[in-house]
C-alpha cells in the first residue's frame, strides 16, 4: 500500500533528530512539502536542503510565539497546513524520582507536555482553514509500560496520550489526532538518557530481553507508522495511540 502525501504540506517539531529527520525524509518521499522545524538551526537547514519541498525554521517548541509563527510560516511558504507531527521531546537522565530536582521536571513539562499542548492549540486552526487535517504526537511505550528510573519522564508521555485521546474528541470529525508509542530506539535519546553516544552492551541486553521482537525499535518503524496514522487509508482512526514497540506492551 503506498501512501501518498502529494502536495500536502506538513510541519515536524524535532525534525533534525532521529525519528523527526527519517519521518521528513519519508513524508517528502512520499510527495509532501515538509516544514522542518527544530531548535538546532544548522540541523534543520542540513535537511531541509536535501528534500525536493522543504523550508527550515528555527523553533524553541516551549514558546508559545515561536509555535505560532512556525504554523504562520507554514501557511505563508505553501498555502497551508495538512499534517502537524509533535515530536521535539527529551528524557531525562536516569535516575531516581526523589534524586531529581525541581529545573530537571520542569524542562520535561515543558519539551514533553507544554511543546504537545502548543503545537496542537496552533495546528488547529490552520488545519480547519484547510478543511480537514490530521495531527500525530509522538509519545512512548514507557506511558503504559513505565521502567525504574525514567518516572518523570513516562508521566510525561503519559500526558501526551491523555492529551491526544481527550483532543481528538473536541476536534472531530474534521481534524483526527492520534499518536505514536515507540519503545527505545538508538538514537540521540540514548545520549540523553545515559550519557553515553551508544547503548551499552549490558544495557541494550537488559532491554531487549522484554520485546519479544528482539530488537530496540528504528526511526523508520516510527515514520512509517506516523505516515499511516496521517494518511486517508487511516481515516477513520481518531484517538489512537499507536504502540510502535516490537511487542513490549503485551509482556
Amino acid at each position: 500500500m503506498e501512501l501518498s502525501f502529494k502536495d500536502k504540506v506538513v510541519v515536524i517539531t524535532g525534525a533534525a533528530g532521529g525519528f523527526g529527520s527519517v519521518t521528513a525524509r519519508a513524508f517528502a518521499d512520499a510527495g509532501a512539502h515538509v516544514v522542518v522545524s527544530d531548535i538546532n538551526t544548522a540541523g534543520a537547514e542540513k535537511l531541509a536542503a536535501e528534500l525536493p519541498s522543504a523550508i527550515a525554521v528555527t523553533t524553541d517548541v516551549t514558546e508559545e510565539d515561536a509555535v505560532r509563527d512556525l504554523i504562520a510560516t507554514a501557511e505563508s511558504a505553501f498555502g497551508g497546513l495538512d499534517v502537524m507531527v509533535n515530536n521535539a521531546g527529551v528524557p531525562h537522565r536516569s535516575s531516581a524520582l526523589v534524586d531529581l530536582d525541581v529545573e530537571t521536571v520542569d524542562q520535561q513539562l515543558a519539551v514533553n507536555v507544554r511543546s504537545v499542548f502548543l503545537g496542537c492549540k496552533h495546528a488547529v486552526p490552520a488545519l480547519r482553514r484547510r478543511g480537514r487535517g490530521v495531527i500525530v504526537n509522538i509519545a512512548s511505550i514507557a506511558a503504559k509500560r513505565p521502567r525504574p528510573g525514567l518516572t518523570i519522564y513516562n508521566a510525561t508521555k503519559g500526558a501526551v496520550i491523555t492529551m491526544t485521546r481527550g483532543l481528538a474528541t473536541e476536534v472531530a470529525p474534521d481534524v483526527r489526532v492520534n499518536a505514536v508509542n515507540p519503545v527505545i530506539s538508538e538514537t540521540g535519546f540514548v545520549k540523553s538518557l545515559t550519557g553515553a553516544d551508544a547503548l551499552p552492551d549490558e544495557l541494550r541486553t537488559n532491554w531487549v530481553s522484554g520485546i519479544p521482537m528482539a530488537r530496540t525499535a528504528t526511526p523508520q518503524d516510527v515514520a512509517n507508522s506516523v505516515l499511516f496514522l496521517a494518511s486517508d487509508q487511516a481515516g477513520f482512526l481518531t484517538g489512537v495511540c499507536l504502540d510502535v514497540d516490537g511487542g513490549r506492551s503485551i509482556q
